[in-house]
């Protein structure tokens, strides 16, 4: 079987607490990647809406512009902050996600950047899938009152490492991402996520657990901490899954740090002891990964 993870990888996901301040998110996120850093991690990961509150009347207030890239220091701040970070902890990182405004189209998007080690902007996901849920008694939220649909499937090469997935949140509810991944190389999938407490006690280990089962590599879902003064309660939890489906870490509530050792042997003996990729029968089913896919905006 082809290798694809290069050599162990360390990775991070940062429960980041956030607040209403823009300012003071970013500063605490700067703070929280160093020390990952500091702890040998090679990739690191925020949360959802690391810079602001997650909710549709928090979106526009907070929202950057993000093209043509790069963008002004005044108009996209959390942009400058992120590559100046991966920069100088000299790490891969994956600033979580942030509202989005594009002036072209007066359109806001949920979106991920991803930088390299030298601060440049290597990725850009849009959340493909909006959270429009309504469970009665429970919980209603509309994303798509103010958000709109990011149109493409997100891949990222990492020269040392190999191929890595970015997909956000509700993303994760829809297997096609996951399984486009798998078969187009990755050995990881990431989704800054912020499941609420409804959701995430259904869902978030299922759903984490389910995709790595399917495709037989690693996941990570990195949830901003709980705050029960928000006007929206994130789930925590974020974790990291094997491509066996067993949890390798797994953080609380709180802001907390979590790390795990990444190697290709996990992903080949999982490979070989369950074959499920000489096993699929794509005469009687279409394979997902072949069909017309988005790679680019459109």
């Amino acid at each position: 079987m082809a290798t694809l993870l290069r050599k162990p990888l360390k990775l991070a996901l940062v429960q980041l607490a956030t607040g209403s301040d823009k300012s003071a998110n970013l500063s605490r996120a700067r703070s929280r990647v160093l020390e990952a850093a500091q702890q040998g991690a090679s990739l690191i990961v925020l949360p959802e809406c690391f810079n602001s509150p997650y909710g549709c009347q928090y979106f526009p207030k907070y929202a950057e512009t993000l093209l043509p890239s790069p963008p002004s220091n005044e108009t996209a701040p959390s942009f400058h902050a992120l590559a100046d970070l991966a920069r100088e902890a000299k790490t891969y990182l994956l600033g979580g996600s942030i509202p989005e405004y594009e002036t072209s189209s007066n359109k806001y998007f949920n979106t991920s950047l991803m930088f390299n080690p030298k601060g440049e902007l290597i990725a850009t996901h849009r959340k493909v899938h909006l959270f429009d849920i309504d469970i009665p008694g429970k919980i209603t939220f509309k994303e798509s009152e103010i958000l709109s649909p990011g149109n493409k499937v997100t891949l990222v090469d990492l020269p040392e490492y190999g191929r890595i997935a970015i997909a956000i949140c509700y993303d994760i509810r829809f297997p096609e991402l996951a399984m486009i991944a798998a078969r187009k190389k990755c050995f990881l999938v990431l989704y800054p996520g912020a499941f609420n407490l409804t959701t995430g006690a259904l869902h978030w280990s299922l759903q984490a657990r389910a995709r790595a089962m399917d495709n037989q590599v690693y996941v990570g879902l990195c949830s901003p901490a709980r705050d029960m003064e928000a006007s929206y309660n994130a789930w925590g939890h974020s974790m990291v899954v094997d491509p066996n489906a067993a949890v390798m870490t797994e953080a609380g509530e709180n802001e907390e740090i979590v790390y795990a050792d990444l190697n290709d042997d996990k992903i080949q003996e999982t490979r070989k002891g369950i074959p499920l990729g000489g096993q699929r029968r794509f005469d009687v089913y279409p394979d997902v990964s072949e069909g017309k896919i988005q790679f680019e905006e459109g």
